[in-house]
């Protein structure tokens, strides 16, 4: 496919995206305990990242929502799987997962949550792609890591995508993109484009939308 062919493709699939995601985006349930996941209908696409990364921004631009997912300045709010379902019919589910690594929690509470998403991330068979948040401010942190080795090692696919990237300047950005992405490459299960964003700025916003919809599975018309 040539340059020019390619690029039009793209713009189809984030129109294709857009639409999709303006239309039914629906709360489904919070699951505290695995007995309470939905049943396993649909792909479903799982959003990790440290408290405070800005998952529940993110997921909000994407979903051209103001309050899908609730933003707090509190890290550690998200304290269950929360499922939402995208399309009518319902097409696949976004899985807004609890941060982790600065949550203001008792020791026993966070090791509840760490124990309730290793066993989502290493049992759920639709679980179709995870994405990993991280602060462009901050770059991977050893939590991060951690993070991305248990997917290695559940063979779980994934995105890492840079949030807040309109927070630092654009020489900064460029060198802990760079950074993130050649460390990604290490690992077996990353995917090996970076997605770099800003929900503020709706900077990536459209390519992850796109993006999340091939790793769904959702065909292109």
């Amino acid at each position: 496919m040539s340059d020019a062919a390619e690029e039009k493709a793209q713009t189809l699939r984030e129109k294709q995206a857009e639409r999709l995601f303006s239309g039914r985006v629906d709360f489904l349930l919070s699951a505290p305990q695995l007995k309470f996941l939905p049943d396993p209908t649909v792909p479903e696409i799982a959003f990790c990242g440290r408290s405070n990364v800005g998952k529940s921004t993110l997921l909000n631009a994407l979903t051209l929502r103001k309050n899908i997912a609730r933003a707090s300045v509190t890290p550690g709010r998200t304290q269950e799987l929360n499922f939402f379902e995208v399309g009518e019919p319902t097409q696949f589910r976004l899985v807004d997962m609890p941060g982790y690594g600065f949550a203001k929690a008792p020791v026993k509470v966070v090791e509840k949550w760490k124990q309730l998403v290793r066993t989502y991330l290493r049992g759920r068979q639709v679980l179709s792609r995870t994405l990993v948040l991280v602060d462009s401010r901050h770059g991977l942190k050893d939590v991060d890591r951690e993070m991305m080795k248990m997917l290695d090692e559940a063979a779980v696919g994934y995105r890492v995508v840079l949030t807040k990237a309109d927070k630092i300047k654009a020489s900064e950005l460029a060198k802990v993109a760079a950074a993130t992405e050649a460390e990604a490459k290490k690992h077996v299960a990353a995917f090996p484009v970076l997605h770099v964003t800003s929900a503020e700025k709706g900077m990536g916003i459209a390519e992850l939308r796109a993006a999340i919809l091939a790793d769904a599975g959702v065909q292109p018309n």
